[in-house]
C-alpha cells in the first residue's frame, strides 16, 4: 500500500501548547483546565460515551493524539441536549469542536433489531439508558452551533462514517441525506481518523477554512462543484455501468440523493460503486449531489504503518474512567479493561458487517514490542488486575500480520473480500507470527493467562492446525466463539461467508486439539436470523442442524440493517450489490421485513425455548412440515405446551396423555 505518500503521523511540528505536557486525564471541567494552567481549549471533543481514557475508545485515542501534537484538548461527555448550555462548560474552543456519537452508532445503541427501545447503555455510568439522543451526531453538532455559531464542527466516528453518503435508515425506513448536511458540520472524517484529524488540526491552527479542505483523504465536505483539476467520471445511471477506469485525479459521480431516494435500483448501484472505491491504493474520490449542493468525498485514508500504530497505542492513556464518575460501574469498561488491541481492519468483507466500511480491508498491525509493553502496562496500571488478559485481538482475532503477498496486486485489487468466494491466492495466511506473539504474551511476568475474546476466522485458522493447537492448549477459557452465521448456501453466499463445510473442518481440528490437550472446551457458534435472502425453509434447516448437533443457543442475533452495509442494500433495494446491478430482477433478493416473519426466523434459532413452540408449530404446519412436531429426537418441537408458557388461544397447556399431535407418540 502506498503509505509513503502520506505524511508520517508524528512528523508535524508541534503546536505551541505542547509545553503544558500530557494531562492525567483530558479535562472535563474548567477547574481541570485551570489546574493545567489553560485559559482555553484549542479543541473540544463531544462524545455520546462516558469518557474512559483507554485506547479501546475512539474519542480517547483522538484526544490523546491531538494532545501529543501539542493541542489543548478538552472532552464533553454525554452532554444534555435540550439546550446548548452543556456545550459551553469548557468555553469557546479556539480551533473546532470534534463530535462523535461514541463507540457505537446511537441508533444501534438505543434500539433493538425489532426497533424496540433498550433500557440500558453499557457505555454509560451504571448502565443507564437514555443518556444520549437519537442521531447523536446531528443533535450534538447542532447544539455546538448554537453554543458558538462561529466555531467550526468536525464530525466522525462510526455514526458519521457510515452515513457519509445518502443511506438507507432502518429506523425511519427511508433513504436519508448525507449526515454532513443534516448536522451542518464543516467537515466529516470517515474511517480511521488519525491521519485526517491531525492534518485538519494543524491546518486549522494556520487559519485554513475546514470547508475548503478538499485534499485530505478520508474526509467529506460540501462543495458547489467539482474542484478544479479533477476529471469527472459519471456513473449516476445504469446506462454505462462499466466505464473504463481512468488514471490521475478522477472523481466518480454517484447517483444523486434524490435519485437513490426514489429508485431502489439506483440505490443498489450507488452502494456497489462506493464499496468498489474503498481500496486506498486505487479508490477514487466520490461526489453525490444533494439538491443544490455536492457532497465531496476524498479518496479513502491510507492505513497506518506499524510504527504509527505503535505510536498511537503508546500514548499516555490513564487506562481508566475519568475520576468524575467515582465508583460508578461502566459495563463497556469492565469488558475491555484488561484487553489489548493488536490490529485493525478486516479483509473478510462480510456483507452485514460495518467493520470493513469503517476500518478498511488492509490489516494494520502493531509490533510485538508495543503489544508486550501494553500487556505490562495493564498489569501495572489496572486496579485489581488478577493476571488474566481478557483478549489479545481486534476485529478478527487471527488476522495479525496477514495480508496480500503482492503489493502491486493489492494496490489494483477491487475485490470486496480476500476470502470469498474463496481465499485469494495472493493472501498470506501464515499464523506463525501470531503464535509467536501468543507465546511471548503469556510469558510476560505477572501474567497468568491470555485469553482470546475476539472472534476467530475459522476458514483461515484451518490453514494452520498449529494455530488451533496453540489456541486450545493455552488461550481458550472453556468456550470459543466463532461465527458460521448460517448453514445454508443461499444466505451464506449473500453474507459472503464460507460454506458450513469450513466450520466442520475447523471443528474436527478443534476437537482433536482439545482431546490431545486433555481439556474440556466447547465451540459456541453464532448465527444470524432474517438476513436478506434467507427463507423460512433456510431457517428451518438451520434449526434442524442445531438440534442434530446439540446446540441450544442462549443469545441470538436478528439481522439489523446498519447504514452502508451491503446487506442493508439488499434489504432495502431487493437487489444484490455483490454483482453488477441491472434493471431486470435477475439478481433480486427477498428479505424478511415484517415483524412476524423476523420473529419466526429468530424463533427457529431458539427452537428449544417453550415460549417459541406455538409460533413454530403454526409455521411448520403452514410449511407442510407437521411431521417435525412431536416428542421424538427427529422432531423439532413437541406437540404439548408447558403450563404458563407460550400461550395462544387454542394451544394445549399440558402434556397430552392419550392422543397424537403432529404425528408423534402419546
Amino acid at each position: 500500500m502506498p503509505v509513503s505518500d502520506a505524511k508520517p503521523l508524528f512528523s508535524y511540528r508541534k503546536f505551541w501548547a505542547h509545553r503544558f505536557g500530557a494531562a492525567p486525564f483530558l479535562p472535563m471541567s474548567r477547574a481541570e483546565m485551570e489546574e493545567r494552567g489553560w485559559d482555553s481549549c484549542d479543541i473540544v471533543l463531544v462524545t455520546g460515551d462516558a469518557y474512559i481514557d483507554h485506547p479501546s475508545f475512539g474519542m480517547a485515542i483522538i484526544g490523546r493524539l491531538l494532545e501529543a501534537q501539542g493541542f489543548r484538548v478538552g472532552i464533553i461527555a454525554q452532554p444534555g441536549w435540550s439546550d446548548a448550555s452543556d456545550l459551553t462548560v469548557l468555553g469557546r474552543p479556539n480551533l473546532f469542536f470534534g463530535v462523535t456519537s461514541g463507540n457505537m452508532d446511537s441508533m444501534v445503541n438505543r434500539y433493538t433489531a425489532d426497533r424496540r427501545l433498550r433500557s440500558n447503555d453499557s457505555y454509560t455510568p451504571n448502565d443507564e439508558g437514555g443518556r444520549r439522543p437519537d442521531r447523536a451526531v446531528i443533535i450534538y453538532s447542532q447544539r455546538c452551533r448554537e453554543a458558538y455559531k462561529d466555531v467550526p464542527v468536525v464530525i466522525g466516528g462510526i455514526e458519521a462514517s457510515l452515513r457519509r453518503i445518502a443511506h438507507y435508515d432502518y429506523w425511519s425506513d427511508k433513504v436519508r441525506r448525507s449526515i454532513l448536511i443534516d448536522s451542518r458540520a464543516d467537515i466529516l472524517v470517515y474511517g480511521n481518523a488519525e491521519r485526517a484529524i491531525v492534518d485538519i488540526a494543524h491546518r486549522a491552527s494556520r487559519r485554513e477554512a475546514l470547508g475548503a479542505m478538499t485534499d485530505i483523504r478520508g474526509t467529506a465536505i460540501l462543495v458547489n462543484a467539482v474542484p478544479e483539476g479533477w476529471d469527472g467520471l459519471d456513473q449516476s445511471t445504469l446506462d454505462e455501468p462499466s466505464q473504463p477506469i481512468k488514471p490521475g485525479r478522477v472523481v466518480v459521480r454517484l447517483p444523486a440523493f434524490e435519485q437513490v431516494r426514489d429508485d431502489p435500483v439506483l440505490y443498489a448501484h450507488a452502494s456497489r460503486l462506493s464499496h468498489l472505491e474503498s481500496n486506498p491504493g486505487n479508490g477514487r474520490a466520490l461526489i453525490q449531489r444533494h439538491g443544490d449542493k455536492e457532497v465531496w468525498l476524498a479518496p479513502p485514508p491510507f492505513p497506518l504503518t506499524t510504527a504509527e500504530m505503535d505510536g498511537v497505542y503508546g500514548l499516555p492513556f490513564a487506562r481508566a474512567p475519568h475520576p468524575a464518575y467515582g465508583d460508578a460501574r461502566i459495563p463497556a469498561w469492565e469488558m475491555i479493561r484488561t484487553s489489548v488491541t493488536i490490529l485493525r481492519g478486516c479483509f473478510g468483507g462480510c456483507s452485514f458487517c460495518s467493520i470493513t466500511e469503517h476500518e478498511g480491508r488492509i490489516i494494520q498491525n502493531r509490533s510485538e514490542a508495543s503489544i508486550l509493553a501494553e500487556i505490562a502496562e495493564v498489569r501495572d496500571k489496572v486496579a485489581g488486575f488478577t493476571g488474566i488478559i481478557s483478549d489479545v485481538g481486534g476485529a478478527t482475532a487471527n488476522m495479525y500480520r496477514l495480508g496480500c503477498n503482492d503489493p502491486r496486486a493489492e494496490r489494483l485489487c477491487r475485490r470486496l473480500s480476500c476470502v470469498f468466494p474463496e481465499i485469494c491466492k495472493n493472501l498470506n495466511t501464515d499464523h506463525g507470527p501470531l503464535i509467536e506473539l501468543y507465546r511471548k504474551a503469556r510469558s510476560v511476568p505477572g501474567v497468568k493467562k491470555v485469553l482470546i475474546g475476539s472472534g476467530v476466522r475459522y476458514d483461515l485458522a484451518v490453514r494452520s492446525p498449529a494455530y488451533i493447537k496453540e489456541l486450545v492448549s493455552h488461550h481458550v477459557g472453556g468456550y470459543l466463539k466463532i461465527a458460521p452465521e448460517h448453514t445454508e448456501p443461499g444466505p451464506l453466499a449473500l453474507m459472503m461467508k464460507p460454506g458450513i463445510g469450513s466450520y466442520d473442518r475447523f471443528k474436527a481440528l478443534f476437537d482433536r486439539a482439545v482431546k490431545e490437550a486433555g481439556k474440556e472446551f466447547y465451540l459456541i457458534p453464532y448465527f444470524i436470523a432474517a438476513h436478506p435472502g434467507t427463507t423460512d425453509t433456510d431457517m428451518l434447516n438451520l434449526a434442524l442442524w442445531l438440534k442434530r448437533n446439540g446446540f441450544r443457543l442462549d443469545q441470538v442475533q436478528t439481522f439489523l440493517p446498519s447504514p452502508m452495509a451491503l446487506a442493508t442494500t439488499m434489504y432495502h433495494s431487493g437487489r444484490n450489490p455483490l454483482q453488477p446491478v441491472r434493471r431486470e430482477i435477475g439478481n433480486g433478493v427477498v428479505s424478511a421485513k415484517g415483524l412476524k416473519q423476523r420473529r419466526l426466523h429468530k424463533a427457529f434459532l431458539r427452537y428449544h425455548d417453550a415460549e417459541n413452540w406455538p409460533t413454530l408449530r403454526d409455521a411448520l404446519k403452514a410449511m407442510g412440515r407437521a411431521d417435525l412436531i412431536g416428542p421424538g429426537k427427529h422432531h423439532l418441537v413437541p406437540g404439548w405446551q408447558p403450563a404458563g408458557t407460550g400461550f395462544k388461544s387454542g394451544e394445549i397447556k399440558q402434556r397430552p396423555s392419550s392422543r397424537k399431535i403432529g404425528g408423534g407418540k402419546p
